[in-house]
């Protein structure tokens, strides 16, 4: 048996040299978590087809700011006279499947404006009869209301493609997102 050496010897470090010299050190210092696999994040598509696309001014009629602030935790629900309440109850329990969705994190409330704008007639153009927007919640101080949220929230009532809306489930972000559905291009 032998016995532990807890000092090394300068064999062990000329060793250890030796079998080292072929590697190359690591560039970066961020971890690899691997790629995501393609075609699971819907939003992930849309931006990347917006981001080729020439940018374009949009001269839709909507606020930089909101008629009504509300809170982070408030829950949202808009429907369009004429909904029915069957649909209006699967859309809130997220039973309508969202074709697309887009992630406004980042966004000042202007360019959050023409992505929303830009986004709603897009997925109307291409037929998509439930999308996602999440806005996130915009966490401050009490007593004051989410900006973004706010401001979705008013947009997406003045937008004629829009029949009408629910804060979304937990698992697609709950009352920092909002299921939208939309006209059937057909009608």
């Amino acid at each position: 048996m032998t016995e532990f050496n807890p000092t090394p010897d300068e064999d062990d470090e000329i060793d250890f040299r030796q079998l080292m010299k072929d590697v190359t050190p690591i560039q970066s210092q961020h971890a690899d978590l691997g790629r995501k696999p393609a075609g699971k994040d819907p939003s992930q598509a849309y931006r990347r087809m917006m981001a080729a696309r020439e940018p374009e001014q949009f001269i839709d009629g909507l606020s930089a700011e909101a008629a009504e602030l509300v809170e982070s935790e408030d829950e949202l629900l808009f429907a369009t006279p004429g909904v029915q309440l069957g649909r209006l109850k699967r859309l809130r329990q997220g039973h309508i499947p969202w074709e697309q969705g887009v992630d406004l994190h980042g966004f000042t409330v202007e360019q959050a404006r023409n992505e929303v704008s830009r986004f709603i007639r897009d997925a109307q153009r291409q037929n998509a009869r439930c999308v996602l927007i999440v806005h996130g919640k915009s966490f401050s101080q009490a007593g004051q209301g989410a900006t973004l949220k706010s401001c979705v929230n008013d947009w997406l009532r003045q937008m004629p493609a829009v029949v009408a809306f629910s804060s979304a489930q937990a698992r697609d972000g709950g009352t920092g997102a909002v299921y939208v559905l939309l006209k059937n291009n057909a009608r």
